[in-house]
């Protein structure tokens, strides 16, 4: 009876607890969610002015009173710890990953910081408060660091190939697409036009872009050198210079699409071939270091337990 009457007074207690941290959680919500309204409602008046510093400062959105400061300042310390040429190298990768906003770099370099700062003080703490020893630790520690250091590289650097890969691999169809449609008859812009609008992804966002600038009074030319400056790809490349080269000799377009269409398919099948190549050299590395030793474990285990009790 004693032990039930202690379990319902800790119980009581509990609820009690509860009960009274419910209330101030529910306090507090309310307070802020008044001053939410309040806030809204003072923005919607036009021409309204607010005496209080703090109050004024409290009217701007939590996004610019606290997030971009704080973003800001990491992105300053990114950009003196880093070495010289590092933004450059960053902001030249945001633009071949199809993101040319100019905040990307400074988001970049805030991460960069954060992840750099985490490997600084995680690797000492796994290494003492983990537990592991040994070549574990050792292992544990060394991969929490380059994960945390080498990671937003990585990260990034692996947008670059995809996006250079994806433009690769359409650019044979969206070429043998303009060269129907030169042929038909339309012009270059024109068919690109249409390309852009049948055929979506990377390489047709930056040929819409290229006519977007074309449009807007830059020379085809110095529109399609910027194409190829931003997206960095061989074959892209190589199809620029044929262009240019057909403008300038007065040769015709739709023969230059053509032989570029025929060449972009043999580089496509190449690329699939090397790739088909460098396949059995990659399965190596797991299949030594991951199937064989199982293989082995299961087929000569069962010998050398017996080869051991014997002799």
């Amino acid at each position: 009876m004693m032990v039930l009457a202690v379990d319902g007074f800790g119980m009581l207690g509990a609820l009690g607890v509860g009960g009274v941290f419910a209330m101030v959680v529910y306090f507090f919500a309310a307070q802020a969610d008044e001053k939410a309204v309040v806030r809204a409602s003072l923005r919607q008046l036009e021409g309204h002015e607010v005496e209080n510093v703090r109050d004024r400062e409290l009217l701007n959105p939590l996004r610019q009173r606290a997030i971009l400061p704080a973003v800001k300042g990491l992105t300053d310390v990114g950009r003196r710890l880093t070495p010289v040429g590092y933004v450059d190298g960053v902001r030249k990768r945001f633009m071949y990953a199809g993101e040319g906003n100019v905040d990307a770099v400074d988001r970049f370099l805030a991460i960069r910081v954060v992840t750099v700062a985490a490997a600084v003080i995680g690797m000492p703490l796994i290494w003492i408060f983990s537990g592991l020893t040994g070549n574990t630790r050792l292992g544990v520690t060394l991969f929490f660091g380059l994960l945390f250091i080498l990671g937003p590289d990585a990260s990034l650097n692996r947008k670059v190939d995809a996006r250079q890969l994806a433009i690769r691999r359409r650019l044979p169809d969206v070429l043998d697409l303009l060269t129907i449609s030169v042929e038909a008859g339309l012009g270059f812009e024109q068919a690109l036009d249409r390309t852009v609008a049948a055929v979506p992804g990377p390489l047709s966002d930056e040929f819409s872009r290229m006519l977007g600038e074309v449009r807007a009074g830059s020379s085809r030319s110095a529109a399609m050198r910027a194409m190829e400056a931003r997206s960095n790809v061989t074959e892209l490349r190589s199809f620029v210079l044929a262009i240019l080269q057909a403008d300038t000799f007065g040769v015709s377009i739709g023969r230059v699409l053509r032989a570029q269409a025929d060449e972009m398919r043999i580089r496509r099948r190449q690329m699939a071939q090397e790739m088909a190549q460098k396949a059995p050299v990659k399965m190596l590395i797991p299949m030594v270091f991951c199937i064989f030793p199982s293989l082995f474990a299961v087929t000569l285990g069962p010998a050398v337990i017996n080869i051991y009790e014997n002799f």
